[in-house]
């Protein structure tokens, strides 16, 4: 049990470290994220991160991700894999050269978000985008973790990145990952941390890989799992990369309410929903055998309610009501680790709620439900 800082009320859903409740979020958005920044500093300290998006106007952009970084001389970008050495962008990960990350084969069907209709896990697409008619066993997906991200979630499930990204390692060539594609392996996805401050390794990554496979008459999927904060025109790359080999782009909408989203990731969701609703309006329709993209949501114990899948299923729908939509179950980690899992009460009032605006709808982590 903890206390709102701002109405002192207790509950067993109210986060000690950031100390407030979402009535309190929602009605008193100034204050609140006064608060959050605070909590968002103490993370980011402890790995030696900037505590806030650097916006600096004698700064140099970059814009590889939809934080739009402005580092000045000696400071470094909220991703913690670029500085600005005597005027210049130094990159220190997410070059064709040098990606900050950790590899592994994961072998298929694998758990991944889009597993309920992805190509490796049931065969839809084959024989175009799949090498069976069901689930590839006996092929793997060579999963890709990149040690860097463009948000702060304070309940971040893999928070461990923030290691890779202090220390700057261990650091791959583009031309070394695409090495580790073998025969075997039918998808690569990305993810982490996220992709999106080292987009250009992973694209150039893909064009290695996907040149190999081409010419040896492969499947080589090409999947992303990501927040969706990327570059405008960066996100559409990825798209396409994904659109022709049977790929899927896995977008995790954190939060619809913007503070909301700023209090939990650290920065705003704006950009989130233009990547999404671009790639969608150009894309999708291409591909129809395979849906290209789909959004997940993590019910998030006192924060992500039922309101939250409302606006975020809405949004949805109005694209199209056939994108597929996964709720998943929170377990408590890094900041939040004093909240309890999902109740099933939660997920099936959330999923109820969500199929009134859209026809595929899905529960994950259900083994995490209390």
């Amino acid at each position: 049990m903890s206390k709102c800082k701002l109405c002192d009320r207790f509950s067993e859903t109210i986060s000690k470290e950031i100390g407030l409740c979402l009535d309190c979020i929602r009605n008193r958005p100034e204050e609140a994220l006064c608060f959050s920044q605070n909590v968002h500093a103490k993370s980011r300290k402890l790995f030696g991160l900037p505590t806030t998006v650097p916006k600096d106007k004698d700064g140099i952009l970059c814009a590889l991700c939809a934080n739009n970084c402005r580092i000045s001389k000696g400071k470094i970008g909220y991703c913690g894999l670029v500085e600005n050495v005597d005027g210049k962008l130094v990159r220190y990960g997410g070059t064709s050269s040098k990606g900050i990350l950790e590899w592994y084969y994961d072998p298929l069907p694998t758990n991944c978000v889009a597993e309920w209709f992805c190509p490796g896990c049931t065969g839809l697409g084959f024989p175009k985008y799949a090498n069976m008619p069901s689930a590839e066993i006996g092929y793997k997906n060579l999963a890709v973790f990149y040690g860097a991200c463009s948000f702060d979630c304070l309940y971040c499930q893999n928070w461990h990145y923030r290691r890779l990204a202090s220390k700057r390692q261990p650091t791959v060539s583009a031309e070394e990952l695409a090495s580790k594609v073998d025969k075997k392996v039918s998808c690569i996805c990305y993810f982490g941390g996220d992709p999106s401050p080292q987009i250009l390794h992973a694209i150039r990554v893909s064009e290695i890989a996907l040149e190999k496979s081409v010419e040896k008459g492969n499947i080589l999927r090409i999947c992303w799992e990501t927040n969706g904060y990327m570059n405008r025109d960066l996100a559409k790359k990825a798209a396409e990369l994904s659109l022709k080999t049977g790929g899927i782009i896995k977008f995790d909408i954190k939060a619809w309410d913007p503070i909301l989203h700023n209090v939990l990731c650290g920065v705003s969701n704006d950009q989130v929903l233009e990547n999404f609703k671009q790639i969608f309006q150009k894309y999708y329709h291409l591909r129809p055998e395979v849906p290209l993209l789909t959004a997940s949501t993590l019910l998030v114990p006192g924060y992500i309610d039922s309101f939250e899948v409302e606006k975020i299923s809405k949004f949805l729908s109005e694209l199209d009501p056939n994108i597929p939509y996964t709720l998943l179950a929170f377990y408590p980690q890094y900041m939040l680790y004093d909240l309890p899992t999902t109740r099933s009460k939660h997920a099936s009032e959330c999923y109820e709620i969500a199929k009134r605006y859209l026809k595929n709808v899905r529960i994950g982590n259900v083994q995490l439900l209390s």
